[in-house]
């Protein structure tokens, strides 16, 4: 499959980094679809930008479609890290003659490099490319889990159209259905309608609040470790630390929380795809947004290239402890798993053999220590009952 038809290549010429002549900034070292017009060698390639300033069906944020370069614009001044870098640019896609035409060609190249096991890092555009790329995996066939950093659910208000506020709306009743679990990280309760938080608890999909979240940055990581995509909505992030969105508020996430939820996207065995969406280059003072972003890509790839690759696949490895959890009234034992790699936890939901073979990627849930305690103090974590839940 010939993908570079979809694209159009990148103008590089005023960068930034063409004024340094160091050869260990991302610019002098990615393979990219530039002025040149030579599209680039996949066969090799661990990561790939994707540029697409879709914008229609953005709520409020017209011009979110032109930031794709001027991260770019950043990204590549920066210095890589202390590893080979295998990463290619693709340029952007062409913006269809509809906004559908635009999420089938995103859909598509997303599939494609996700068969060959290259990680998108998709720059939008507007947050309702998130469907697009959710869509990539029912090609693939695979049940996925969904993260969002973002400061509301994204559900609509009974919006018959596909848009930026009601994109999730559109995955959730989307047939055939592929979502396992969807998380929220970060939303501000006088921007969600109860209704909306209790239709979240009802569906048993993972919601948590701002204040929450901060307060204990480490539980952040089994939430993100469990996820196949994320999608972050810069708008999630506190105004003074990204001006470059028409729907930026004064509370949110600061600039360093976000790079280190990326970093923990990046150690992620699991996570495949990650998308950045909503900035608006109009509203940026001094390029701050767009050098956060930048330097949030730069956290994922270097979590990326720390990966250990230690999902338990086979329980009974020498690599991990197993641990047996009795609680009093049940007869069977919570089961953990700690890697001696990483001191990551996770936690076996019991379930049925048929259940296991269908749900083979969910059935081991990322946790923390602190539910291994809450466990030894006789009672479940709530991170088992939810997806116990879902698998019954």
């Amino acid at each position: 499959m010939d993908i570079s038809t979809y694209f159009e290549p990148i103008n590089t010429q005023d960068f930034y980094f063409h004024q340094h002549e160091s050869s260990k900034r991302i610019g002098n070292l990615i393979q990219r679809y530039d002025e040149q017009g030579v599209f680039p060698d996949l066969s090799s390639a661990k990561m790939a930008i994707i540029g697409i300033g879709e914008e229609r069906n953005a709520i409020n944020n017209q011009g979110c479609g032109n930031g794709m370069d001027a991260v770019r614009n950043y990204f590549y001044n920066l210095y890589v890290g202390n590893y080979s870098l295998q990463m290619v640019d693709l340029g952007n896609i062409r913006i269809g003659f509809d906004a559908k035409d635009s999420y089938y060609a995103l859909t598509d190249v997303v599939a494609h490099l996700l068969g060959n096991e290259i990680i998108p890092i998709i720059i939008g555009g507007s947050q309702d490319l998130t469907f697009a790329n959710y869509q990539a995996y029912e090609n693939l066939g695979q049940i996925i889990n969904i993260v969002a950093v973002d400061n509301q659910f994204d559900l609509g208000e009974n919006e018959a159209e596909l848009n930026a506020n009601s994109y999730l709306s559109k995955i959730i009743l989307h047939q055939p259905n592929y979502l396992f679990n969807y998380t929220n990280l970060g939303f501000q309760s006088y921007f969600v309608n109860p209704s909306a938080v209790k239709l979240m608890k009802n569906l048993f999909f993972d919601t948590y609040r701002l204040g929450n979240v901060q307060a204990n940055m480490e539980e952040v990581e089994p939430m993100v470790r469990n996820a196949d995509m994320i999608s972050i909505d810069i708008s999630a992030i506190r105004q003074s630390d990204a001006p470059g969105n028409t729907n930026a508020t004064p509370n949110g996430f600061y600039g360093e929380e976000l790079c280190q939820i990326t970093r923990y996207a990046g150690l992620s065995d699991k996570l495949t795809s990650i998308g950045f969406y909503e900035y608006n280059p109009e509203f940026d003072k001094g390029g701050q947004t767009a050098h956060l972003i930048a330097q949030m890509i730069w956290y994922f790839v270097d979590g990326f290239y720390a990966r250990l690759n230690d999902f338990p696949v086979d329980k009974n490895s020498s690599d991990y402890k197993k641990f047996m959890v009795k609680l009093s009234g049940r007869s069977d034992e919570l089961v953990f798993y700690k890697s001696k790699k990483s001191d990551r936890w996770w936690m076996e939901v019991d379930c049925s053999a048929t259940i296991k073979a269908k749900y083979e990627r969910h059935y081991l849930v990322p946790c923390s220590p602190a539910d291994y305690e809450f466990a030894l103090e006789d009672d479940i974590p709530d991170r088992w009952w939810q997806a116990y839940q879902k698998l019954m």
